[in-house]
């Protein structure tokens, strides 16, 4: 028995010597106390109260036991991710009379929330209750204390605001009698010794049972963090002594499976300036003046309408260009500047369209190095009103820092000064920035999703995206605050994001939110799960209606015109429309939310709605979701999860048990925690997975996309970039072999190590697919152990040609460097050629001949 045998074998004895332990102590207590405990409801002042509800046991009321001890059973939604959001503050605790037991809890807002458990384990959505919102109040109030008591068949809900008591009464839990102010006396909390310190909470009489469960629960748990916490490091333990495998592995063309042609594609927000500042090719910070402090919340006081530029000038807003953009600038004998995100960068010799609205004198526009050197510039004359200029710039030096001045003698009102480009991706006028899209392009994506995740759902009601404010004319379009704090101009708006998508050869998937906000919003109760109003919703719908036909309207029809107006005339061919994002599956959100997919079955039944089932593959959320898409029969429902490298190891059988007759899935965001090549090497190991179930995960899509170095609010992303360089990570080079090496037919095959470890074999991952259009055969392998894997590949099913494609990367797993490095081999030499630690590699094979392509599926 080698070392790595012997310690996993000391590993597995000491679990089990635990299991036996605690199942001893379960007995224990279940001989020495009786049917019935008592459980201790509370939460604790960690994070604020943002680590959720928490509970403790005890036979007499004396001695409490808590199970965690911070293990957290339910955690609050409301609000968002900042100091005062997500807080479980003063739960209380009830069980009513069918067993379900129920917690409200205090959200540091004018709202209480709710939610309910048959088994403290398995809760339903979150309910935010307006109590405060029909008390008019000088300041906003801010509920505190709640308590629950009975009265006459009615629960009343008890809450303090700046010490006065209101109350309101409810049978259901989901509707409320109107708030009034509380006179009579209140029930009490329950305040215990626990850990040495003072808690306060609700008592509740239960079963042991459910007690024991919710111990079982909370190991389980803890057993599944501890497992999914692998790392190089934690590697180099676990396999000490590991020697080289040896893998077996047999294909076969017995029951091939169709699966999705459209598996890999991107997922687009605005988040990180992936849009000004990134994809957009406008080079011009704050083009139109429009910046506001509400733009980053007040947080920023330099964040105005004069951000980005240099000069003496004041900002005026009386007969605009357009009322959509009310702000413009006046020069007054002087010079302004702008530096762009950070300095414009030019290439010598190449073209740049400059362009401005002005009126007034004439003014002389220059590119500057940041030393001071003119570069390009050209002399230009405006009139008494409003005029477009244009001039093409030529600059005489490639730089990154430029500046583009624009100079006056007189007085000059300045509007949309804009400088782009001739070279963006495709040659496109108001286009994208050439490196990246081609970048996006390399990984061959079947689809883009756009305009975002917590972008099209917006920080609030009011900040809600609207597409129609990102069509039309620059001038005309309707600039908005962005959910992570910045500002959109919509110059990539609707009309691009379906033209870069028709120049991809990739299938347009627009999200739209689902009549509710981000449940993540910062804006309080108007920003959470309370929804457009009802009396607005037949608008809202038909926004939703009028961009299928934007899309896929005749040039003759109302939204279909504007769409010929803009330059393409032939329709988009727009066939998945997404509703919803994210979302709390609360009845706030189910009622619109039926009401928009309904009314898009009817009037375009042709169009494929993508449902949403919250933001994490389980909870409440995911739970409902699926039970709506369920109900609603609905084609395809957007998973999301961010998980660590171990969880995507130990899940790969994730979609195995999936229901084939239900709805789809798209894998609208996932990524591991991380942009190292452990990480890259984890998700490549899962897209094996992903492939083996393509029959019913339809789409996936790493996220987030793009991010600008310096102004990133998430991380990992795909691909980093600044000014003037591109820097995919390592993640981007397995995301574009898979892109590069679809198949639409999943091939089976079997598996033999010579070292059976489970350890060992969840970290070796193989997919075999054929791509139909050409024949060829695709195996991808991943090698997730620090030990060599040599593959012995059966090929006596094909016949195979001698010319085959073989793409490795490997390196050091803590590292970023490792890049794919293709050859020609045979295809006995690729079959049987060497897994390096840490790889993964993609053999593509010619199949001489075509039989498996005639089966019928």
């Amino acid at each position: 028995m080698n070392h790595f045998s012997s310690k996993k074998l000391l590993a597995q004895l000491s679990l089990l010597i635990i299991v036996l332990f605690s199942s001893a102590f379960t007995l224990k207590i279940k001989d020495e106390k009786p049917d019935k405990v008592y459980l201790f409801a509370y939460s604790t002042l960690k994070s604020n109260g943002r680590n959720g509800l928490h509970f403790a046991w005890s036979t007499d009321q004396k001695n409490w036991f808590a199970i965690g001890p911070e293990h957290s059973f339910l955690k609050s939604d409301y609000g968002s991710w900042g100091p005062t959001g997500k807080c479980t503050t003063e739960p209380y605790f009830i069980k009513d009379d069918n067993g379900i037991f129920h917690c409200l809890w205090s959200v540091n807002d004018d709202v209480f929330a709710h939610a309910s458990s048959k088994n403290l384990i398995n809760w339903k959505s979150q309910n935010y209750v307006q109590a405060m919102k029909s008390l008019e109040t000088e300041v906003k109030p801010i509920i505190k204390d709640i308590k629950v008591s009975r009265k006459n068949g009615q629960y009343v809900i008890h809450w303090t605001v700046d010490n006065k008591n209101y109350s309101n009464t409810t049978k259901d839990f989901k509707n409320y009698s109107a708030t009034t102010i509380h006179t009579e006396s209140l029930p009490s909390r329950t305040e215990i010794i626990l850990q040495g310190q003072n808690v306060k909470g609700t008592v509740t009489e239960v079963e042991w049972s459910l007690v024991n469960s919710l111990i079982k629960n909370m190991e389980a748990s803890k057993f599944r963090d501890k497992q999914n916490d692998a790392s190089p490091k934690s590697d180099s333990i676990l396999f000490t002594g590991l020697k080289p495998v040896t893998a077996q592995i047999s294909i076969t063309t017995k029951d091939p499976k169709k699966i999705s042609n459209m598996l890999t594609g991107v997922f687009f927000e605005d988040i990180n300036y992936a849009a000004d500042g990134g994809l957009y090719g406008e080079l011009i910070q704050n083009r139109g003046f429009e910046y506001t402090l509400h733009d980053k919340k007040g947080s920023d006081e330099k964040w105005n309408a004069k951000m980005a530029w240099n000069g003496d000038f004041k900002i005026a807003k009386e007969n605009p260009i357009h009322v959509n953009n009310p702000n413009y600038a006046v020069v007054t004998k002087g010079t302004i500047s702008n530096t762009g995100f950070g300095g414009i960068p030019l290439k010598a010799n190449e073209k740049y369209d400059f362009s401005v609205f002005a009126k007034g004198a004439g003014f002389v526009v220059k590119l500057k190095s940041a030393s001071g050197e003119t570069l390009a510039e050209a002399s230009l004359k405006s009139g008494s009103s409003w005029k477009k200029i244009n001039a093409v710039l030529k600059p005489s030096k490639t730089v990154t820092d430029a500046n583009l001045e624009i100079s006056t003698t007189g007085e000059i009102a300045v509007d949309m000064i804009s400088l782009f480009p001739q070279k963006t991706f495709k040659n496109r006028k108001n286009g994208l920035r050439a490196d990246l899209a081609e970048t996006i392009a390399a990984m061959h994506p079947k689809f883009v999703r756009f305009p975002g995740g917590c972008v099209a759902h917006g920080d609030g009601i009011h900040n809600i995206y609207k597409w129609k404010n990102t069509i039309g004319p620059l001038e005309s379009r309707i600039p908005s605050r962005n959910i992570w704090n910045y500002h959109q101009s919509m110059g990539l708006g609707y009309f691009e994001y379906f033209q870069f998508c028709e120049d991809l050869g990739a299938e347009p998937v627009p999200v739209l939110a689902a009549g509710v906000p981000c449940q993540n919003s910062s804006d309080g109760g108007a920003g959470q799960q309370f929804g457009i109003p009802m009396k607005d919703m037949d608008e809202y719908v038909q926004d939703v209606l009028d961009l299928i036909e934007y899309a896929n309207g005749s040039a003759t029809s109302v939204w279909g015109k504007k769409r010929a107006e803009a330059g393409h005339p032939k329709p988009f061919n727009l066939k998945y429309v997404g509703i919803g994002n994210e979302d709390l599956i609360s009845d706030v959100f189910e009622e619109r939310y039926r009401m928009i997919v309904k009314a898009v079955q009817q009037k375009y039944p042709e169009i494929i709605v993508i449902g949403t089932v919250g933001p994490f593959n389980e909870g409440s959320d995911y739970d409902e979701g699926w039970a709506l898409a369920d109900d609603m029969k609905l084609p395809i429902v957007d998973e999301h999860y961010y998980q660590s490298p171990g969880w995507f190891i130990n899940n790969q059988s994730f979609y195995d048990g999936y229901d084939r007759s239900k709805s789809k899935v798209y894998l609208g965001e996932y990524a591991s925690w991380g942009n190292k090549f452990y990480n890259a090497l984890a998700e490549a190991l899962y897209l094996t997975g992903i492939e083996r179930n393509g029959d019913v995960v339809a789409m996936a899509s790493y996220a987030p996309l793009l991010a600008r170095e310096k102004h990133t609010q998430w991380n990992p992303d795909l691909i980093y970039f600044n000014g003037n360089e591109v820097k995919p990570t390592v993640n981007y080079f397995v995301q574009q072999l898979y892109g590069q090496n679809p198949g639409d037919i999943y091939l089976q095959n079997t598996i033999k190590l010579s070292d059976t470890n489970n350890d060992v074999s969840k970290r070796i991952g193989i997919s075999a697919v054929q791509d139909s259009a050409t024949g060829d055969l695709i195996v991808k392998l991943v090698n997730l152990l620090p030990a060599s894997v040599t593959p012995s590949i059966d090929l006596t099913n094909f016949s195979t040609a001698e010319n085959t494609t073989y793409t490795l990367m490997t390196g050091k797993p803590d590292k970023t460097a490792a890049r794919p490095v293709t050859q020609k081999l045979t295809a006995k030499e690729a079959f049987s050629k060497e897994l390096p630690p840490y790889s993964f590699a993609v053999i593509r094979v010619k199949i001489s001949s075509k039989t498996l392509l005639n089966e019928s599926f």
